[in-house]
């Protein structure tokens, strides 16, 4: 999931639509249709989603 956020964030600056990016740069690596690509973008930008992976890591580093 971080991996195309990462994409859509290099790509979106270009000026190319999101469906551009998903054409070009996501599918072909990750196979996903265009409605799991917006719902990807979306939780990439809810505070309560951001929260919770940064306790997923901090829990990983505890041991």
């Amino acid at each position: 999931m971080e991996d195309v956020v990462r994409i859509y964030d290099e790509h979106a600056k270009s000026g190319l639509s999101n469906r551009e990016i998903l054409r070009r740069y996501i599918w072909p690596k990750y196979h996903i249709c265009e409605k799991t690509f917006y719902n990807i973008i979306n939780a990439s930008a809810d505070p309560r989603i951001i929260r919770r992976q940064e306790e997923m890591r901090a829990q990983l580093t505890l041991f």
